[in-house]
């Protein structure tokens, strides 16, 4: 006999600063048959806080520590496989960005030896360069793959030391709130992550004018790009013109900065 009840629908939050809050505004709009938060000008700011606040000590790690991190991140997504493959394309997509994690993980403590390098310069002096990460970047997600392209753009970018705010997919951003829960049960420290649910054509020109992001990805601007190029010189940020589905060496470096150190040759 059927007790008619009615199950518990999941709440779709936040994720900012390693906790899942809801919109300061309260708001949310109806996708994916769900009800999702829709982030607002104040989240963003509150998000790009957390991710600086948690910059010296991602940027600090180790860049094994690193690595083994992110690595922690992709086995925490496979143990979810069912679930994601629910919220996006289906397993193919999931096992990629699974094996998009561990591709980029495991460039973490190669970057210094690949990137930089030993210069030759005249006179009794070593001359390197060494990458450092660019800060906070601001990630507008692709649509499609909803998972594949998120990962695809916050790996790179967090391999090299910088912290992410991202937005989500905005017809299918519940791959990413499902990440959000992946991460968090992970070693990814609070705030090295964060990610807004909402209308990227709300979200996106405070995340390019804010002051304190460093870099912008507009691979997922849809039309917007012109827009938010014109907010983000404002600050002299870095434009990435991310790609969906790209894995590439060079996809971390365009969000690296490149120090020249001159040091004495001692006798």
């Amino acid at each position: 006999m059927s007790s008619g009840r009615l199950p518990v629908r999941k709440t779709y939050k936040l994720y900012i600063g390693g906790a899942f809050p809801r919109s300061e505004s309260g708001r949310t709009y109806e996708t994916q048959e769900q009800n999702v938060a829709r982030a607002s000008r104040k989240d963003v700011r509150d998000a790009v806080r957390a991710a600086r606040a948690a910059l010296p000590k991602w940027a600090g790690m180790t860049a094994y520590n690193r690595g083994q991190i992110i690595y922690r991140a992709a086995e925490m997504i496979e143990a979810r496989r069912a679930a994601f493959a629910e919220l996006c394309s289906g397993v193919d997509e999931v096992d990629r960005a699974v094996d998009r994690l561990v591709w980029y993980a495991g460039w973490a403590d190669k970057l210094a030896q690949v990137i930089g390098t030993a210069n030759p310069v005249a006179g009794p002096y070593f001359n390197f360069t060494i990458p450092e990460p660019t800060g906070v970047v601001g990630i507008l997600a692709v649509e499609e793959p909803p998972l594949l392209g998120l990962v695809s753009r916050i790996a790179p970018a967090v391999v090299g030391g910088n912290v992410v705010v991202a937005v989500a997919s905005e017809r299918a951003p519940l791959a990413a709130v499902e990440l959000a829960e992946a991460l968090a049960t992970s070693d990814v420290p609070g705030g090295v992550v964060n990610l807004l649910t909402g209308f990227k054509g709300e979200l996106a020109p405070w995340l390019a004018s804010h002051m304190d992001v460093n870099a912008l990805d507009v691979g997922g601007a849809d039309g917007q790009t012109p827009e938010l190029e014109q907010a983000a010189a404002e600050n002299v940020k870095r434009i990435v013109h991310g790609q969906a589905d790209s894995q590439s060496l060079w996809d971390i470096s365009a969000f690296l900065e490149l120090k020249t150190v001159w040091h004495p040759i001692g006798l």
